[in-house]
């Protein structure tokens, strides 16, 4: 009798490992979404940043197993934002980028429905580089803007079927400057995903 009970918990624990990605997974599929950027600076005496919207849309990969998973990313992005100066001046800048970030993290949730966490780097590489000045009310200055940046994603999202929300936060860790100033750029971003291929 002890052994019957015994092989029927390890065959209900076998059943509850593989409902839980206990399989090796494979995904690739299309995003695009928005995000929100702003300035992150320990000068507010000298300059302060608003938030602006921008936009993300590219393709994503993920690999997964015994519910943890790996996820590269690829994507155009537009980051914005206003800086004013302390004499109130204002800089418009809007800067394009190319996004890979390589995410870690871990899924729950069983028959098409679950939830997702990660974490993970950001590399940005800049393909345009744009600034307006608004000089009428004081003083501005350029925001210098590097052509490569790092930053840290972290993220939650939800998939139903084929379709995933990610709802993520961007922090920047590459020092830019203003105003012989330094800042750094981070950002929220909101973006839906499909899944062409899923094994």
């Amino acid at each position: 009798m002890k052994k019957i009970i015994l092989s029927l918990i390890v065959f209900g624990a076998t059943i509850s490992l593989a409902s839980a990605q206990i399989l090796p997974a494979f995904q690739i599929g299309l995003k695009a979404g928005t995000n929100l950027s702003s300035l992150n600076s320990t000068a507010s005496e000298t300059f302060s940043g608003s938030n602006r919207a921008g936009y993300l849309v590219g393709v994503w990969t993920r690999f997964g197993a015994v519910g943890f998973n790996f996820q590269p990313e690829m994507y155009l992005t537009s980051k914005n934002v206003d800086v004013t100066s302390s004499s109130g001046g204002v800089t418009r800048a809007k800067f394009t980028s190319i996004d890979v970030p390589l995410l870690f993290g871990g899924k729950f949730g069983a028959l098409g429905l679950g939830g997702r966490f990660y974490t993970g780097p950001v590399v940005s590489f800049a393909i345009d580089k744009n600034q307006s000045f608004d000089s009428a009310a004081g003083k501005v200055f350029s925001l210098n803007y590097q052509d490569q940046n790092f930053a840290w994603q972290f993220g939650t999202g939800l998939d139903i079927k084929r379709i995933s929300v990610d709802l993520r936060y961007e922090a920047g860790i590459t020092k830019q400057t203003y105003d012989g100033r330094q800042t750094r750029i981070s950002l929220f971003n909101l973006s839906l995903a499909y899944s062409l291929v899923k094994l």
